[in-house]
């Protein structure tokens, strides 16, 4: 039987060296790892041994013996423990250089390019209360409906009303949405035996415009007293101008299902970007942090640089966001994606906008373009912005099969995106800039935006 340094549940001391991609202390024994939840470099910490693995253990804080002079005080703990703001003990300064390291550290591991420096993280003036949208459980506690978040790992429910996070609009609203649900006597659901009716309160709300949606996610389509529910909501929340119920039948993790009913008002809230206004339905992806995508963005269209003669790709448009942005500054948009409701929008989005320079297809980007380079449409400049998954090999020839002179990649995970510029490195294109942007504040999320150029041969 394997021997390892430490035993479950013995105690030690130990020295914290770094923090994990996911914001743990790590402290060493013997050269054997041990993962350690709220502690920070350079502390002194008495842990808990509370699992033992092969390659590494994991360990709980029981005293901090020598705090970390970058270590700033956590309101309520439980912000730390079910992982909404896992950075929110460290000093803001420290997390934005702990999130360029995290780029830089896969720049040079992954994709093995040391040469390229990272550029120090764009952070937030106010770091915190920024989420235009939450996605909030619902369980019966003691009798009463209960909201919070679930503890790491675990399905268990930790009551939480202030998220830090999160628009404090929001918070109160998912307060006030939860007691008008049981002054109706609506039945939570329960996750263990996929019974009971309400899932999860989903709020969004626009922040220039302030109109706010609520999606009530039940596990049943009939919703007795519905629209009542829902006129009542909007009487003691007068933002909301839509309410919409999702209905998701699968006992799953997945939080909305693919039947919707509107109960109250518009399918939609409407909120601006860089000047423009989108129209946000239920399902849309919108980021979460109104402000920073701005500066996200418009650090892309900077890198771009942009000529009133260039032909635009935007892969991965989703409501059109980002094309809608630059069209503009251009000769012609197109964009592409596979989601048909979100073609809709950004078709919607763009008449909004009196925009007539902008072309949106339904399709996977790969199958797409070389559809497009056969009606020779030759684009300047591609934007992408994959999910975290990064891009598909065929996506990258396809893109690179086109020629343009710059590739503007947005990315959500540094991993994949490491690895997809090697790939791009293989087809001629070079890595520039790159450019960390912190659109999640007190998290160990990262998003980058990188300007690849393509060699002259």
């Amino acid at each position: 039987m394997k021997q390892y340094p430490v035993t479950k549940n013995q105690q030690i001391e130990a020295t914290i060296i770094d923090l994990s991609h996911e914001g743990m202390g790590i402290a060493k024994v013997d050269g054997y790892p041990i993962f350690i939840e709220n502690a920070l470099p350079e502390e002194e910490v008495r842990v808990k041994i509370l699992k033992v693995g092969n390659k590494f253990g994991f360990g709980k804080v029981m005293e901090i013996l020598k705090p970390s002079p970058d270590r700033q005080t956590v309101e309520n703990e439980d912000l730390l423990r079910t992982g909404i703001a896992p950075l929110s003990h460290l000093r803001y300064e420290k997390q934005l250089e702990f999130k360029q390291q995290q780029v830089q550290n896969v720049l040079t591991k992954v994709a093995k390019m040391p040469e390229i420096t990272v550029l120090p993280t764009l952070g937030m003036e106010a770091p915190y209360a920024y989420r235009n949208k939450a996605q909030i459980p619902v369980r019966k506690i003691d009798g009463q409906l209960a909201t919070g978040f679930y503890r790491k790992n675990s399905h268990q429910l930790v009551p939480i009303e202030d998220f830090f996070i999160q628009d404090p609009a929001i918070d109160a609203a998912i307060v006030t949405v939860r007691n008008i649900l049981q002054r109706f006597n609506i039945k939570a659901y329960n996750e263990e035996f996929n019974e009971g009716f309400m899932r999860h309160i989903v709020i969004r709300r626009g922040h220039y415009s302030h109109e706010m949606m609520v999606v009530l996610v039940t596990r049943k389509a009939k919703f007795f007293k519905g629209k009542e529910i829902a006129q009542v909501i909007h009487d003691e929340l007068p933002e909301v101008v839509s309410v919409v119920q999702n209905v998701n039948e699968e006992k799953t993790n997945v939080i909305l299902g693919k039947e919707e009913k509107v109960l109250f008002g518009k399918g939609y809230i409407e909120d601006e970007l860089l000047g423009k206004k989108f129209h946000i339905s239920a399902k849309s992806f919108y980021q979460v942090n109104t402000k920073q995508t701005e500066v996200l963005y418009q650090k892309a269209i900077e890198l771009a640089d942009l000529k009133a003669t260039d032909v635009v790709i935007d892969a991965y448009a989703g409501i059109g966001t980002i094309g809608l942005s630059i069209a503009d500054k251009v000769d012609h948009v197109y964009g592409m994606e596979t989601i048909s409701e979100a073609v809709d929008d950004a078709r919607d989005n763009a008449k909004l906008n009196a925009i007539d320079n902008a072309t949106y297809l339904v399709g996977r980007a790969e199958k797409v373009m070389p559809q497009w380079a056969k009606e020779d449409i030759a684009p300047n400049v591609i934007f992408v912005d994959p999910p975290r998954k990064g891009l598909d090999q065929t996506f990258i020839q396809a893109a690179c099969d086109m020629k343009p002179e710059k590739i503007v990649y947005i990315s959500c995970n540094p991993a994949t995106m490491a690895r997809d510029l090697t790939h791009f490195a293989e087809l001629g294109y070079t890595t520039d800039t790159v450019q960390p942007v912190d659109l999640f504040p007190q998290t160990t999320h990262v998003e980058t935006v990188v300007l690849m150029s393509r060699i002259e041969k």
